[in-house]
């Protein structure tokens, strides 16, 4: 109801300034105005109105950082999370500064040099100077955050540990289901082919290594312990995305990606830190991959090593099956 009573009083706003703008063009004609001429006083009211809409836009980003900040996502539960969340903070306090810095003198300048009916515009033709100034130093320093972005993303995919456990998660239209590499932290290979009703993951049977597999609808892994996910798509793509352990990699048909990363904290820490009995680490999907889009999530517990051992020994491998 609130929201209804919102969007009525914002439309008789409109209507009313769109009248009120026609009663003034009537009068104008009335009094044999030209409406289309600009005169200086009118240079001035704009100056003055850009001056003042400048500063409460200002104001209102101001509010959102404030009102809106805590309720981003709160810190990484990753190791390599660390390094996300640094990177972001670099890039957007840059933005943010230059923000602050370049919009107050365009607001400012707006009202300053308002036309005037007596003021003529400096033709400046060209600086080299100035132009060198402004092409090299963005330069600059774009290309110091992208070397940053590029370093940062080399010790994320590059620096996984040899004992990470490997667990496929293969998404469709519109669900995950994920697959552990059993005992022998190995998993078996699987071809597009062999997809049928009872095996849509198209596992091949025949392959030992496939035996002590274990297909799951929620993942469980270990705190501190290295993960590894391999990512396969049945059929567009989707985009596998944990927002708590700063995790995002596309789930492309007929590939497979990867994407490794270590929990730092379990389920049930983060209830407590969230004061959230019902918090869970969910895996979504960051692509609109249609109408059922929405409903693409799956859960991830994280626990002790006593705990994801109490759960995994409950299972039944492909081969018990």
């Amino acid at each position: 109801m609130t929201n209804l009573l919102i969007a009525l009083i914002s439309f008789l706003l409109i209507v009313a300034v769109v009248q009120f703008v026609r009663v003034s063009e009537l009068l104008s004609k009335v009094n044999k105005e030209d409406v289309n001429e600009i005169t200086e006083k009118d240079n001035k009211t704009q100056g003055i109105l850009m001056l003042v809409v400048g500063s409460l836009f200002l104001l209102s980003v101001v509010w959102q950082i404030i009102y809106w900040g805590p309720l981003a996502l709160p810190a990484a539960s990753s190791e390599h999370g660390l390094l996300i969340d640094g990177l972001m903070s670099f890039t957007m306090w840059l933005i943010i500064i230059v923000f602050f810095i370049l919009h107050p003198i365009m607001f400012w300048y707006s009202y300053k040099y308002s036309g005037k009916d007596k003021g003529v515009a400096f033709f400046y033709t060209h600086n080299n100077k100035l132009e060198l100034i402004w092409t090299v130093v963005p330069a600059i320093v774009l290309t110091a955050v992208i070397l940053y972005g590029l370093s940062t993303w080399d010790k994320i995919t590059n620096d996984i540990p040899q004992e990470s456990q490997i667990i496929e998660v293969y998404s469709e239209q519109f669900a995950w289901t994920a697959r552990l590499s059993g005992e022998d932290n190995i998993l078996g290979n699987s071809d597009f082919r062999l997809v049928t009703a009872e095996n849509h993951l198209g596992i091949n049977m025949e392959d030992e290594l496939s035996q002590d597999d274990i297909i799951v609808g929620e993942v469980h892994i270990v705190v501190n312990k290295p993960v590894l996910l391999k990512f396969r798509s049945r059929d567009v793509i989707h985009s596998a995305f944990l927002p708590h352990f700063r995790v995002q990699m596309n789930c492309v048909p007929g590939m497979v990606t990867q994407f490794g990363f270590t929990p730092t904290q379990t389920t049930a820490e983060m209830k407590v830190q969230e004061e959230n009995e019902d918090f869970e680490f969910v895996l979504l999907c960051n692509k609109i991959c249609g109408s059922g889009h929405y409903n693409m999530q799956m859960n991830f517990v994280v626990e002790t090593q006593e705990e994801y051992d109490a759960w995994v020994s409950g299972q039944k491998t492909l081969g018990a099956q």
